[in-house]
């Protein structure tokens, strides 16, 4: 069965059940079920591949006891099971004494999650779809994960509140390359979503690993923090996928919600690599855990000044996708840029066209790469250009890795030597900036820009571009007769 089948076969069996209400809940309904489907099969990987594995759950709470059977427990026997035997079950791993690791990531999943199913005969008929169709332990089934979840964001886009977490592929990918995380670095995402950032580092530093402590030393580096339980349900079970087996560094918190004061040095990391929800307002309070100079309750602020803060102050460096209104915008954004130009090198600044989080949002963005240790001298701009021919991107036209080519090749390396200015880059300085008043918005200089001048002022150009056009025929007109002997 293909993916959207699967998909669709489950959908449609749970829109008969009068407990699931619309899109949302039926898709957090099915990332739980296929969560425990993967931690099973999971678990039949390690008991081969490590002596004396046991898992961290009861028996009788592994999905291989009560869900495997096609003809196992249905109907009442199966919703009073989930209810009042599995989730509590689940739920309580996230807090009790004693727990594995392992253990503690079920119970982190689970601690929001709910059944919201009514009709233990229809969540038979889905346990039964999942079970038949999907087995984690095949690689090609592996990696079909990634597009379940793009498919299961695209269905939340529908449900209205996906663009919080989801960014493009291409851009992810790009900011990593340009980051370039090494084995044995920290590096941190304090707003990760469904982990598409995460990954995306997993599977560069990847190339890095040679041995089994490697793999130890990656697993001890990633770090991400997401608050919603939807998206950090899916984050575990994508990391678990791309072979971090104890995603134990991927809580289930608010970065947002400790004051910034109680972060300290051991909590400072070598990168920093996030698109921070932007446009939203924290809860009132929030911006209490934070000095006054910072004190807002717009989302993308706040976790500029955390990101600012936890930078590793020797090798700190970070990507972060911020939209236009960052750049331009007055009060604590003005005091995060100053920081940013006097205490950063805000080296380069990549202006992403409109349309590149199209469906999710129209809104402008860009890429500030920064390091610890500043100041800066000059903010490098480089401005994406649209592929030939396109005006827009879209799903079916997305934003290709490849497109980005461009700024590679600009770029100059680690040291980033030898940056020219072209048509789509150029420099401003730091102290230029400053006296803008930290405006940061800064348009391409070689772009031909249309002028709409007044109408009365164009009417009367055209006027006297007919009156000369009226004198040259009538001049051509009497030298032509003239020429001609005088003949009309």
């Amino acid at each position: 069965m293909s993916l959207t089948s699967l998909i669709k076969t489950i959908q449609d069996i749970m829109r008969k059940d009068v407990g699931v209400d619309g899109d949302a809940q039926r898709i957090s309904q099915m990332v739980w079920l296929i969560f425990l489907k993967i931690f099973d099969d999971k678990e039949q990987e390690w008991q081969l591949t490590e002596p004396g594995y046991k898992s961290p759950l009861p028996g009788r709470f592994r999905w291989s006891s009560w869900a495997r059977d096609p003809e196992g427990m249905t109907g009442e026997e199966l919703i009073d099971f989930v209810n009042n035997d599995l989730f509590p079950a689940l739920k309580r791993l996230a807090t009790a004494a004693g727990v594995p690791p392992r253990g503690k990531v079920v119970g982190s999943v689970f601690e929001d999650a709910y059944n919201y199913m009514k009709s233990g005969t229809l969540l038979r008929q889905v346990i039964n779809t999942i079970q038949a169709d999907v087995d984690f332990n095949v690689s090609g089934d592996r990696h079909l994960f990634n597009d379940l979840y793009e498919k299961i964001l695209a269905d939340l886009q529908s449900a209205g509140n996906a663009g919080e977490y989801y960014t493009p592929r291409a851009v992810t990918r790009f900011m990593v390359d340009m980051l370039d995380p090494q084995l044995g670095e920290s590096l941190l995402d304090p707003a990760c979503g469904t982990g598409g950032f995460l990954t995306c580092a997993i599977e560069h530093l990847g190339k890095q690993i040679k041995t089994s402590e490697d793999r130890q030393r990656l697993q001890a580096g990633i770090h991400g923090v997401e608050k919603k339980p939807l998206p950090h349900m899916l984050a575990m079970t994508n990391l678990m996928l791309h072979g971090i087996d104890v995603p134990t560094n991927i809580r289930h918190d608010n970065t947002l919600g400790r004051p910034l004061k109680d972060y300290g040095p051991r909590d400072r990391v070598d990168l920093i690599i996030t698109n921070p929800p932007f446009g939203g307002m924290e809860e009132d309070g929030i911006e209490n855990n934070f000095p006054r100079k910072y004190q807002t309750r717009e989302t993308a602020d706040l976790f500029m000044a955390l990101i600012m803060h936890l930078l590793r102050h020797d090798t700190g460096r970070a990507a972060v996708v911020l939209p236009d209104g960052f750049l331009f915008g007055e009060g604590t954004k003005t005091t995060l840029k100053r920081e940013l130009l006097e205490e950063f090198n805000l080296h380069t600044i990549v202006r992403l066209p409109k349309g590149v989080f199209a469906p999710y949002t129209s809104i402008s963005t860009n890429v500030l790469f920064f390091e610890k240790g500043g100041p800066t001298r000059d903010v490098w701009f480089f401005e994406h250009p649209y592929p030939e021919g396109y005006k827009s991107y879209s799903r079916s036209k997305p934003l290709t890795i490849a497109e980005f080519d461009l700024e590679k090749a600009w770029w100059g390396g680690k040291a980033r030597k030898g940056r020219k200015t072209t048509e789509q880059a150029w420099k401003i300085s730091a102290k230029a900036l400053a006296e803008r008043n930290y405006n940061l918005d800064s348009k391409n200089p070689h772009e031909n820009e249309i002028t709409h001048r007044d109408p009365e002022e164009l009417m009367a150009e055209y006027q006297q571009i007919v009156q000369q056009l009226e004198a040259a025929q009538q001049a051509l007109k009497e030298e032509l007769t003239a020429s001609l002997g005088g003949e009309a």
